[in-house]
């Protein structure tokens, strides 16, 4: 860990993000989660304040309604012809939240323009699938530049996501109002670029906001799905702790749509999303590259430049020596204490890595999961489906290989 702690809270540039393969560049977007250095804190400036407290409380909306839809939906098919005796109704979850995830991007990131952004959602995804298909296959020098049929496809959605991107932009540019560009992530960023035509900075480029755009959509839509899919699992697998949340969810927000200051009392909720990441981390590691001839530790490993390091995220978060005896049991109590004191070291959960590159959505992704969950547990019972495999499948993030079906039944009589 001491090594791991090194390597994360640097500052000095001297360990550097390391992707390989350029069709995941162009799926993920070379924004934050990729860039480094100077290029890096310029883009964290013009970014960060949509990730403020006012910021996210707007958000907060906007995820309540989103999540309000879905869980319309569920309740009209529990009432439907899809319901079995007894007033149940079996629902895969992880495309469920795939879709949910989407639209609270679209609408937090593209706001009014939210429609055209889950149309970019659809082909990013596709995109996506496509890039993580050439991962898994031997990279020749030069091979992700020659036509081949799967490349062709791969250059074809990427610039049909750039031109929808740059549609939307336009659009937003041409539709300026008093109040500006809007007050969602696309806004802010349009800000900083037309400062830039003043001659100001920080500023983006519009090739960067496309970029960042991209990134957020990946980001923010891929591991919140994921997080949200292994949370319902293990809901479902531990009904104490489901009944638990439930009462918590009653007490601080009876039966209304969870506001902001409802959200920051649900504190075993909190926990359990927390002890969820832990065991079940969309992100499974972390990589960076050693930008020079290096030693690491005390114990003098030297490290030559250019050598990949990865940081196993998911064999660090159920190792024993950090987390105690039970670190491969569910015990979200762990964490009643915070975060820094569940283990025994302060920096121990990395699913949102840690030092300066962590996550700068880590907010408003624990804000979304609050509200989803919260609003789930209002209105349902659930248990796992006996159709359900556990085979946890890494492709990027963490994901059930064939879904997350769970038996759905309603709280109301």
């Amino acid at each position: 860990m001491n090594i791991v702690r090194h390597v994360l809270l640097d500052r000095t540039g001297t360990y550097p993000k390391s992707v390989t393969n350029p069709h995941l560049v162009r799926m993920l977007g070379k924004g934050l989660a990729l860039i480094d250095g100077e290029e890096w804190k310029r883009h964290h400036r013009v970014i960060h304040p949509a990730f403020n407290i006012d910021k996210l409380k707007m958000m907060t909306t906007a995820m309540s309604d989103c999540a309000g839809l879905m869980v319309s939906e569920w309740e009209s098919e529990l009432v439907g012809g899809g319901a079995k005796g007894g007033g149940a109704v079996e629902i895969e979850l992880s495309r469920r939240f795939e879709e949910l995830t989407a639209d609270v991007i679209s609408h937090t990131a593209f706001g009014s323009s939210y429609v055209e952004g889950k149309q970019v959602f659809l082909d990013q995804r596709e995109l996506q699938f496509l890039a993580l298909s050439t991962s898994f296959t031997v990279q020749f020098p030069g091979f992700t530049y020659l036509p081949t049929k799967k490349n062709m496809k791969i250059w074809s959605l990427d610039k049909k996501v750039r031109g929808m991107l740059l549609d939307i932009i336009t659009s937003r540019l041409a539709n300026k109002d008093a109040a500006g560009y809007g007050n969602d992530l696309l806004g802010l960023m349009l800000e900083a670029w037309a400062a830039s035509e003043d001659g100001a900075s920080p500023a983006l480029s519009m090739d960067e906001i496309i970029n960042e755009c991209k990134t957020f959509f990946f980001v923010g839509q891929d591991t919140s799905s994921h997080h949200l899919t292994w949370t319902m699992f293990l809901l479902s697998t531990h009904p104490e702790w489901q009944e638990k949340l439930r009462e918590e969810v009653a007490a601080e927000c009876g039966d209304q749509v969870p506001t902001n200051d409802m959200l920051t009392k649900l504190r075993l909720v909190n926990m359990f999303l927390l002890e969820t990441l832990r065991l079940y981390s969309p992100g499974a590691l972390i990589q960076r590259r050693a930008g020079s001839d290096l030693e690491l530790g005390s114990g003098g490993i030297r490290v030559p430049e250019g050598t990949i390091l990865t940081i196993p995220i998911a064999t660090i978060h159920r190792d024993k020596d950090v987390w105690g005896d039970d670190a491969d049991e569910f015990r979200p109590e762990r964490f009643e204490n915070g975060v820094s004191r569940a283990a025994n070291h302060p920096n121990a959960l990395l699913s949102f890595s840690s030092g300066p590159r962590t996550c700068i959505g880590q907010n408003f992704a624990m804000i979304e999961a609050k509200v989803i969950i919260a609003m789930i547990l209002q209105r349902f019972s659930f248990t796992l489906s006996p159709n359900y495999v556990h085979a946890p499948t890494e492709l990027i993030t963490l994901r059930p290989k064939y879904g997350l079906p769970v038996i759905l039944k309603s709280l109301k009589v």
